[in-house]
């Protein structure tokens, strides 16, 4: 194998092993030593990729919020009206979230050890995206895209209220994250589709590390 893959995938086990030691123990009580050793490393190698915990906190933080920009990327680029996509988005989400343990540690690291994951942060994050898709594909109401400004914030504003309300909730319950869940409170909305159709993928958990 490579050098330089060998020491990719080394520096991936390092970021993987030290988000399951957060979820495990929290960040303040997570030591270096346990984190190489569950990696299968050394601590050699662990302090060749990163100087510090903190350092390695960061790194946690970069991947879980690289895996969140797939996820928002793929919102961004679907043909859905806007509530079916801010669904699916919900949905694939919290299914993320359950199976990757470095987007779960990610989005339990405190804004002041990790800054650019607390909610506040991921609110203003969420609402600009769906505000832009409200704006240029319309809210996805039967009369089509608005002319006027109001009801894509408005819109926006809920749906975003809907996301980081199921993520704070879904923290202390994982059944807020549930697939069937998500559909059933999805068809509730006013404004959405009506036959919101129940072939969508996914699942989901969460408390605070450090």
């Amino acid at each position: 194998m490579p050098t330089q893959h060998r020491a990719i995938q080394s520096r991936q086990a390092l970021i993987r092993s030290a988000a399951e030691t957060f979820l495990e123990k929290g960040v303040p009580a997570a030591g270096m030593v346990e984190i190489s050793r569950r990696a299968r490393l050394s601590k050699g190698a662990l302090y060749f990729h990163f100087t510090s915990k903190d350092d390695l906190t960061l790194a946690v933080r970069d991947a879980a919020l690289e895996a969140l920009q797939e996820l928002e990327d793929s919102f961004t680029h679907s043909t859905e009206p806007l509530t079916t996509a801010v669904r699916d988005f919900t949905i694939e989400l919290f299914g993320r979230v359950q199976s990757d343990a470095v987007l779960r540690a990610g989005l339990r690291l405190r804004p002041e050890t990790a800054p650019g994951l607390g909610i506040y942060a991921l609110e203003q994050r969420w609402y600009a995206l769906f505000l832009d898709k409200a704006v240029t594909c319309g809210t996805g109401g039967p009369a089509g895209p608005h002319a006027s400004d109001t009801e894509p914030r408005r819109t926006a504003q809920l749906l975003t209220s809907i996301v980081v309300g199921l993520l704070h909730l879904g923290g202390e319950d994982g059944t807020w994250w549930d697939h069937e869940a998500i559909v059933g409170l999805w068809a509730l909305l006013p404004s959405a589709p009506g036959r919101i159709p129940a072939a969508v993928p996914a699942s989901a958990q969460l408390p605070a590390a450090g």
